[in-house]
């Protein structure tokens, strides 16, 4: 018995053997016959030039906005605590001037809010109030800028591959009738186009919406970290009227 177990064991470990190297004679056939980029673009072709080409552009754009949004919110970070406790010290000396050097040489949205707060620090602290929740509005609404294109282009993927599915689905049946056959062979042709334009859609969504959730995550944080800072901020300039506007 177990010199059975023994043989058939070796047979197992032989055939696995023997289909691993198969399977890398056959990755190595494919990668010189064309690999991966030949097979998408067989699939591309085969997916039909017109509706694979919307689709191509709708991940195009989509990318395009994707990565002006990342540059520019990436542009948008900054330390806040290091901002604001620059300023604080500059008001505790009573260097007004000073920190409105500081909020104007550091970039960002919340050195933009801190600026235009300092800009009306002797208004009184409801205009500076005002203006901080003024200005952060429209510096939210800078951060959120182009990212509803970003969710068109999401919804549009689908929707081209839905509607290639259509075409090819009228297609297959204009096929079967002129043929006067409803043979797997004759309606293969153009369910074979309804298939692969509605899984690029997918797959250009999916690409999307990845890039998209995490421009999102990107964006909360930084209009949380304007809100705290404009908190502090007011906190500031009511600590900078308490000690030379008495």
């Amino acid at each position: 018995m177990k010199k059975y177990f023994a043989k058939t064991f070796l047979g197992l470990c032989a055939l696995g053997i023997s289909s691993v190297a198969f399977a890398q004679e056959a990755v190595e056939v494919t990668v010189v016959e064309g690999g991966l980029y030949q097979a998408l673009k067989n699939k591309f072709i085969e997916g039909g030039a017109d509706f694979m080409s919307l689709v191509a552009i709708a991940l195009i754009f989509g990318l395009a906005f994707c990565l002006e949004r990342i540059i520019y919110l990436n542009l948008a970070e900054t330390n806040p605590s290091k901002l604001l406790k620059g300023i604080e010290e500059a008001l505790d000396k009573g260097d007004v001037e000073g920190a409105k050097t500081i909020a104007r040489d550091t970039r960002g949205p919340i050195a933009s809010i801190a600026y235009q707060g300092l800009m009306r620090i002797d208004q009184g602290i409801d205009v500076v109030e005002k203006s901080i929740v003024s200005y952060g509005g429209v510096q939210g609404g800078l951060l959120e800028k182009n990212m509803s294109w970003i969710t068109l282009f999401i919804a549009m993927a689908p929707s081209l591959g839905f509607l290639g599915t259509v075409i090819g689905m009228i297609m297959a049946f204009d096929t079967i009738e002129q043929v006067g056959d409803i043979s797997p062979t004759v309606v293969a042709g153009g369910m074979k186009v309804a298939l692969i334009t509605t899984v690029g859609g997918l797959i250009v969504a999916l690409i999307l919406q990845i890039f998209y959730n995490y421009l999102l995550s990107k964006l909360e944080a930084i209009l949380n970290q304007m809100e705290d800072a404009s908190i502090t901020l007011l906190d500031i300039v009511i600590k900078y009227n308490l000690k030379f506007k008495k």
